[in-house]
């Protein structure tokens, strides 16, 4: 096991390392030091990856992997506006010790626009936790991954762990450089249904999407799912967004229903849906957290000239 993954650091310290791994071994090993060492130092530890990663670090962590919580990110983070969220509820489980966590966002098959949200999340964990004590380790597949996720990658960590060592990333960014660079124009979709509203006209609105939803092949469950989501961004829209709003709809290649809101708001706080908002908040943020937590992905756009909200549900 590698010294570099065995390094632990004190409470009320945040260290944020991106694991550059090329093969199974590699990968196991590190980050089975980290959870063991973790561990040892009566720890809490979480390990959020996909799950043939999982089944490869059960035989590593013997004994041990039932003082872990296993999560498969492909579940978790189908969406990645949800795994900030999730992070942040393990370490509020545990006031008062640094909490472990290992957690891999981005993996070989994620869409470009998965990737995109995946790597604004990346940013926003530095602003999110930065006065917490907590490790939140990272791995990349640097063998399958792109050369531009890589490179993303080490403008996110502020240290990199490549083969047993532990190396200040000098190309790391500050989050919010980050997060403009991944508001990357849409494409726009072909044959979209085009439904306008402002003050008075929300409930007719919603009558059409949701007439339009209940056509589409997803199954009456998801089909709930993005009616709920469609009605929280409308909503959004007349209180916070301008009084008014443009909502398309269409299915997209990969047979994903999409429903676009477009209005004059503004994103004032990025983590704004990425963090459950307490219950007692007066910032708002439940709207866009309950849409994170009902799609499969939520590309969000924040313009001078308004918002926009994509949101994909799949069957």
């Amino acid at each position: 096991m590698t010294d570099t993954a065995s390094s632990l650091v004190p409470v009320g310290s945040f260290v944020h390392p991106a694991l550059f791994y090329r093969t199974t071994e590699e990968y196991v090993d590190a980050v089975g030091s980290f959870a063991h060492a973790a561990l040892a130092a009566g720890e809490p530890c979480l390990i959020a990856v996909p799950g043939t990663q999982l089944e490869a670090l059960r035989p590593a962590l013997a004994d041990a992997a039932d003082q872990v919580e296993l999560v498969d990110m492909t579940v978790l983070g189908r969406n990645p506006g949800r795994i900030l969220a999730a992070l942040q509820s393990f370490a509020d489980r545990h006031p008062g010790r640094a909490a472990r966590i290992v957690g891999e966002p981005i993996w070989a098959g994620r869409t470009h626009a998965e990737i995109l949200e995946a790597t604004r999340h990346e940013a926003l964990i530095n602003s999110a936790f930065a006065h917490r004590g907590a490790t939140i380790l990272c791995p990349y597949d640097v063998t399958s991954l792109p050369e531009s996720v890589v490179a993303d990658a080490r403008r996110t960590h502020p240290t990199i762990w490549d083969q047993g060592e532990d190396l200040a990333s000098p190309a790391y960014t500050d989050p919010a450089a980050v997060c403009a660079d991944c508001d990357l124009p849409l494409p726009e979709p072909a044959g979209a249904t085009v439904l306008v509203y402002a003050a008075g006209q929300l409930a007719q609105v919603r009558h059409q999407a949701e007439a339009w939803v209940r056509a589409t092949a997803l199954t009456p469950a998801r089909q709930g799912d993005l009616i709920l989501a469609i009605g929280e961004a409308t909503a959004n829209s007349l209180a916070h967004g301008g009084g008014s709003g443009t909502l398309r709809l269409w299915t997209a290649e990969n047979a994903a229903v999409v429903a676009e809101i477009r209005d004059g708001g503004h994103l004032h706080d990025p983590l704004a849906g990425r963090s459950r908002p307490h219950l007692a908040s007066t910032h708002g943020g439940r709207g866009l957290w309950m849409i994170h937590q009902l799609c499969d992905l939520v590309e969000i756009r924040a313009a001078a000239d308004g918002l926009t909200l994509r949101l994909h549900v799949t069957p």
